[in-house]
């Protein structure tokens, strides 16, 4: 299984955190984050920490559309978040669409694509920022259970063909909790299961009932976690580099120095043998 993946931290000013996400070649959103800040007098909550998320479309101002958007942002992240760790406070994520938010209705995939690639794109925000506390890392993709010729099923992860709309039975976007430690060998796979937070899982056609997505999911979940870790180590590295050559140009300034100091005394120490020659 291959995912197609474009994901970035950005630098936007005046923020805390900022990240783009897309399934493909290029990015679908652009999320800033916010937080903890302060939070108005009505929204404050006395024992947690209060989450606001705007979703701005590509064109136009806010509609139900993106209002639908965010209020399942919102659920989603307060799984994520630790809640109590700021109460008084707020986490405030704006998401900005780099594509239209409007599903085809040739192609009724759009939508959980849309959701699954939002959901990634604020955790990103989340990793970038490092000023909120987490449970864990939420990521998501959208599964399609096809009906073949053979009447068989089978599930694709990220369906992106318009024509296997019409041999859908069930579409949906699901968003995985992954919080389990490192294994001690990079050979030993990790066993732990990671819990599924969230799912918009429907069925498009009579008969077809089955809450089961299969591992397909879970796996490709995965694989986009895995891919934020690199995208993390990839920043520590970059961070760490610019140290290292600091520490070794001023090293190397200082033996230079000393090796300046040392012809110096040597110099006058030849001086003072002429003069008692003299």
């Amino acid at each position: 299984m291959s995912l197609s993946l474009s994901l970035s931290f950005d630098a936007l000013s005046r923020v805390d955190g900022s990240a783009r996400f897309g399934f493909g070649l290029y990015p679908q959103f652009l999320t800033s984050l916010s937080g903890p800040i302060e939070v108005r007098l009505a929204a404050e909550q006395p024992s947690q920490t209060t989450i606001e998320v705007n979703v701005r479309p590509l064109t136009n101002v806010p509609g139900t559309e993106s209002k639908k958007f965010g209020v399942i942002l919102k659920e989603v992240m307060q799984r994520q978040v630790i809640m109590e760790a700021n109460p008084r406070t707020l986490i405030q994520f704006v998401v900005q669409a780099l594509v239209p938010l409007r599903s085809n209705s040739k192609h009724t995939l759009n939508s959980d694509e849309i959701m699954a690639a939002m959901i990634n794109c604020c955790t990103l925000s989340l990793l970038n920022a490092g000023s909120v506390p987490m449970r864990g890392v939420i990521c998501a993709v959208s599964v399609a259970r096809v009906i073949q010729v053979d009447k068989a099923f089978k599930y694709v992860v990220q369906p992106g063909d318009p024509n296997q709309a019409s041999s859908c039975v069930a579409v949906g976007c699901f968003a995985f909790l992954f919080s389990e430690p490192e294994p001690k060998l990079s050979s030993e796979p990790s066993s732990a299961s990671s819990p599924c937070v969230w799912t918009n899982w429907r069925f498009l056609r009579p008969g077809h009932a089955d809450s089961s997505s299969g591992d397909e999911s879970e796996t490709a979940a995965r694989k986009i976690w895995e891919r934020m870790k690199m995208l993390v180590e990839e920043r520590e590295n970059l961070k760490t580099a610019p140290a290292l050559s600091l520490k070794n140009a001023s090293s190397s300034r200082s033996k230079a120095n000393e090796a300046n100091d040392a012809m110096v005394v040597e110099n006058e120490d030849e001086d003072d043998d002429v003069k008692m020659e003299i």
